[in-house]
């Protein structure tokens, strides 16, 4: 298996959306990767469409230099995970020392909060296109969109996409 030896975080918060959070974590593990739920407190969450979810661990509890990778599901989560300051740091610290950090959907709120995007291409669900925009990013309607370590993608519908881009930047 190829990411038998990565580990990637995942971020999640309330009402999640649950394809964007289910489907790449469990296409990485069928890929052999490990992957860690960081939430912002709450030890459970509900997905946007009912799916209930336990996380791991607190984002509070972690360093980002136990992981390959980052993924950043939509819903409406994004809107209060970046609410909190050690999550930002997190994705900065990630993004930073060059691992992928995937976003899809209402997502890019979290890397926008974090200051990632300036200057970089990317894509969106289309209700963020003008935050994106207004953060600096370069927005292009493509199911993925590739820059450096920034992985994008704009709906569950680009799901496929977006993991074979994933797993092609985890397995470098």
């Amino acid at each position: 298996m190829p990411l038998t030896n990565t580990t990637v975080l995942f971020f999640a918060g309330p009402l999640y959306e649950d394809l964007e959070l289910w489907y790449p974590k469990i296409r990485l593990e069928e890929e052999g990767a490990r992957t860690v739920v960081a939430g912002t407190g709450e030890k459970s969450y509900q997905g946007k469409r009912g799916y209930p979810l336990t996380v791991d661990t607190s984002v509070d509890d972690i360093s980002s230099e136990s992981f390959d990778g980052l993924v950043i599901p939509g819903g409406y989560a994004p809107d209060i995970m970046r609410r909190s300051a050690k999550l930002l740091r997190l994705t900065r610290e990630i993004y930073e020392a060059g691992k992928p950090v995937a976003f899809i959907c209402h997502a890019g709120w979290v890397p926008i909060s974090a200051g990632i995007v300036r200057g970089k291409r990317g894509t969106s669900v289309g209700a963020i296109k003008d935050d994106l925009v207004n953060a600096g990013m370069l927005w292009e309607d493509s199911p993925v969109v590739v820059d450096g370590n920034l992985i994008s993608s704009r709906t569950p519908a680009d799901l496929p996409q977006f993991m074979r881009a994933l797993i092609a930047a985890l397995g470098r």
